[in-house]
């Protein structure tokens, strides 16, 4: 008789079973409402199928639907499979590759059929029938049952069935990797697809009314703009209706907030194919840009910060020497160190020159301002601000709006700082961020911790310290118990020269976005040989902290867009306020007024137009202008205004001289109301 297996449950419970039992067993003998809750099992901390048989002495916890993180990504990879093996039915000839899960769906990457040697992308208007064979697959409730297949095995299948780009892959994995298949449906009809796992037990666990395929669009073959173009069919899946119908919700309004929607509404901004990846400010745009920086740049101040500007190109080797060359190379954009008409400049002919690069971050000029001069333990913290201008060679496809770009200017700063100080300084940067992004409108976020990923430089010590550091500041600091208490940690995903803390908005329709990072860094400093004197009269290394608030400029505004959907708090808006006239009589009348307001400091314009006063109302709504104040002859004769506020329908009448006072009042940026 074979040895029995001893299984660990969370309770600490252990029970002896035989092998070849599966936690769908282990369930089933609990009780039968477990046995039909349970969709699959973490075995040793790893996500498992709920009938893949144990394999020996184990800690098994079962997997419900309340364990919704994990029961979100199961259901999503599996709408993927189902995606897949629908298409296939409908479109014979199609090739199948890869479909992931994603943040709030999936998608899968298909080779079109071949119609007359032509392939044919698939398009929008085939989502509704692949929906309707999606739907009906789940309800056949098919067995997804895992396989393991020798390799030989495995390509002759696929090569067999036509599927080239599956034969590549299956090809190309490690040697000694244990090749998986999931097999859909019984029998000589059976559907496959090569997927490390896990599933669901069948495709009847899925809600047939959770799902929906949302667009299509084309991807290359393993990412690789050299390779054969596939087409992407996007979908978004959830646990139930409820789910999918508030997520629905959530993107019709957030397409009524489409920072590039409303941007172009409010004149603040364009983009276009000349400078691909960079932002035209407007006037208004810039004005917004403005009141931001403006008040970034006290609150530095007021933070210790010294504000420096370094150069836009830098030489290779200073690149090489930090080690971004080895990282970031294909996404710099790389200058040859010319002058043109001479021998120098031939030598670009032969590809001897001399090489730069347009900076994508600030760092390493930063650590050469550092340098300058002998610094003392006494010097220390220095506080390095600038809001630098960098260019990151980002693919086309990935651009969006001003959220994704390639020249960006970012909130950014290094603090280099003694061992001893670290942990304090760390905590007095959760206190500023958490103090600006109030400010901002944003009372929600989260903070996580990026952990050492794999690729790294330094020791395992110097990465215990640095992470063992970045908790700490975190629970020190004056953050609420409500976002310690949603502190996470990320493993595997820090830089590649240190941990990182992110924080991550949440906005006003609940999406969230990583914006401000804090990063501890004993490499750099090493790698560019920064030191400073201490008290013993020897030199030491300092640690440089890398830290942002904002992140970029151009993507916290576009957030900032969205979130308030162009409703800026009135110190933030471009334009505070519109003078508007019900009759040319009150024009004069006007006039003043927009002077009185500007003698206040409101940004203010006049609009004098012979047009209807609710289309002059219209339009400035459309406009996103926070205040209008409307002025006839009645109120030119009496010295009063009539205030209507941006989506209200009421107005509210006053005199010029409280009118003033109150905007006035209004428009003071938070950070001066404290003083």
């Amino acid at each position: 008789m074979s040895a029995m297996f001893k299984i660990t449950l969370p309770d600490a419970s252990v029970r002896e079973v035989a092998p070849g039992t599966t936690p769908a067993d282990i369930a089933a003998a609990i009780g039968p409402g477990l046995a039909k809750a349970a969709i699959a099992a973490r075995v040793n901390g790893e996500l498992r199928d709920i009938g893949r048989p144990l394999e020996g002495d184990a800690a098994l916890a079962l997997v419900t639907s309340r364990d919704e993180a994990d029961a979100l990504e199961l259901a999503r990879h599996d709408y993927a499979h189902v995606l897949a093996e629908a298409v296939q039915h409908l479109f014979p000839g199609t090739q199948i590759t890869f479909g992931p899960s994603t943040a709030d769906g999936f998608y899968y990457d298909f080779a079109p059929p071949l119609i007359d040697g032509k392939a044919q992308p698939f398009t929008e208007e085939d989502l509704p029938a692949i929906e309707a064979e999606m739907r009906a697959i789940i309800a056949r409730d098919e067995p997804l049952v895992r396989e393991v297949w020798t390799r030989e095995d495995l390509i002759a299948r696929w090569r067999a069935k036509g599927e080239t780009f599956k034969a590549e892959w299956a090809a190309e994995l490690p040697d000694g990797e244990e090749l998986t298949v999931y097999r859909a449906g019984r029998g000589d009809d059976a559907w496959l697809d090569m997927c490390r796992g896990p599933h669901l037990a069948s495709t009847g666990k899925l809600a047939a009314d959770a799902f929906k395929l949302t667009r299509v669009s084309g991807a290359y073959w393993r990412g690789d703009q050299k390779n054969a173009m596939l087409s992407r069919i996007y979908g978004t899946g959830w646990l139930n209706k409820k789910q999918l119908d508030q997520h629905l919700m959530m993107l019709e309004e957030a397409a009524k907030r489409d920072h590039r929607r409303i941007g172009a509404d409010m004149d603040l901004f364009h983009l276009q194919s000349e400078a691909q990846g960079s932002v035209f400010w407007h006037p208004k745009g810039y004005l917004l840009w403005r009141q931001l920086e403006a008040y970034m740049r006290r609150r530095l101040d007021g933070a210790g910060y010294a504000e420096v500007k370094t150069p836009q190109l830098m030489d290779a080797h200073q690149w090489e020497q930090s080690g971004h060359w080895g990282k970031y190379r294909e996404n710099m954009f790389v200058v040859p160190d010319e002058i043109p008409g001479t021998e120098e400049g031939a030598a670009v002919l032969s590809g001897d020159a001399e090489l730069m690069a347009l900076k994508p971050m600030n760092c390493p000029a930063h650590v050469l301002i550092f340098k300058q001069g002998i610094k003392s333990y006494r010097d220390l913290p220095i506080r390095m601000a600038e809001f630098g201008c960098c260019h990151r060679n980002e693919p086309h496809g990935a651009l969006h709006g001003i959220m994704r770009v390639r020249q960006f200017t970012q909130d950014d700063a290094h603090i280099f700082v003694r061992e001893d100080q670290l942990v304090d300084e760390v905590t007095r940067f959760c206190e500023l961020l958490d103090s600006v992004y109030r400010d901002l409108g944003f009372e929600d976020y989260a903070v996580k911790l990026a952990l050492r990923p794999d690729a790294r430089f330094g020791d395992d010590a110097m990465w215990d310290k640095a992470e063992a550091e970045l908790r700490a500041a975190v629970m020190a600091s004056g953050l609420s118990e409500a976002i310690k208490a949603r502190f996470e940690e990320l493993p595997g995903e820090g830089a590649f020269y240190a941990p990182k803390l992110e924080f991550h908005l949440t906005d006003a329709i609940g999406r969230t976005w990583q914006v401000g990072t804090m990063q501890s860094d004993r490499v750099l400093p090493e790698r560019l040989d920064a030191s400073y004197v201490g008290d013993d009269g020897e030199r030491h290394r300092p640690v440089m902290l890398h830290r942002a608030i904002l992140g970029t400029f151009e993507r916290f505004i576009g957030i900032l867009i969205e979130h308030h959907a162009g409703r800026f708090p009135l110190w933030l808006a471009p334009v505070q306020a519109v003078v508007t006239t019900i009759v040319s009589d009150a024009d004069a009348y006007a006039g003043a007024v927009a002077a009185a307001l500007r003698a206040a400091g409101l940004r203010v314009e006049t609009d004098l137009r012979n047009e209807k006063i609710n289309y002059k109302v219209r339009e400035h709504s459309i406009a996103k202008v926070p205040v209008l104040l409307v002025v006839g002859k009645r109120e030119a004769e009496e010295g009063t205004i009539a205030l209507r506020r941006l989506g209200s329908q009421a107005q509210e009448v006053m005199t010029l001289t409280a009118c003033v006072a109150a905007l006035g009042r209004e428009a003071v940026p938070p950070d001066l109301r404290r003083h």
